[in-house]
């Protein structure tokens, strides 16, 4: 059976709790601006007309700044210069975050619609090894709320006694698949 409708799919699981209602704010609160403090990694979700992108982005702890319990902001660092979440906004600003802490297995989600700034002020907050981004993203929150830590545990990510240790980066064990350069550092603006 493939599902087809929402009914179908109702008649699978049971109804959310409450308390995972309740939990879904639309603004940030106390809690959930001191993970964002903490969170050194988390991934960018969006779409456009050329489709949907996931990136993972990430700088050390305290990256995120808080313009108001409402909106944050955040850096744009240099990538692999596709800017596919870049024109993905542009396009259309809806934007999902999901923010981790290692060793933490709960996440935080925030919902809402970005905007893209070139404003010197604003990217003089992100310095990193004396570079600013080009462009700040600023997001105006519809959502806000933590996930439970079943994935994690379930994966066992921050286990290392379950990681891979003789796992080798693919380009070293298969070159003829990728590109040389694909896992080269980008080069500094």
């Amino acid at each position: 059976m493939i599902l087809k409708t929402l009914s179908e799919l109702d008649a699978l699981y049971a109804s959310p709790s409450a308390r995972a209602l309740a939990k879904v704010q639309s603004s940030l609160g106390p809690d959930h601006i001191r993970f964002l403090e903490r969170s050194p990694f988390y991934a960018v979700a969006t779409s456009g007309a050329e489709g949907l992108d996931c990136s993972p982005r990430g700088d050390p702890p305290g990256n995120v700044v808080v313009l108001n319990p409402g909106k944050i902001a955040l850096p744009n660092r240099p990538g692999n210069r596709r800017h596919d979440s870049l024109r993905n906004l542009l396009e259309d600003p809806r934007i999902a975050l999901l923010f981790f802490i290692p060793g933490i297995g709960e996440t935080l989600r925030i919902i809402g619609r970005a905007e893209l700034h070139v404003d010197a002020d604003l990217a003089a907050r992100f310095e990193e090894q004396g570079h600013h981004p080009k462009v700040v993203l600023v997001i105006h929150i519809e959502q806000v709320y933590h996930h439970c830590s079943k994935a994690f545990m379930r994966s066992r990510i921050w286990d290392t006694s379950s990681h891979d240790a003789g796992f080798e980066r693919i380009s070293k064990t298969d070159p003829e698949s990728y590109r040389p350069s694909l896992y080269q550092e980008a080069p500094k603006d």
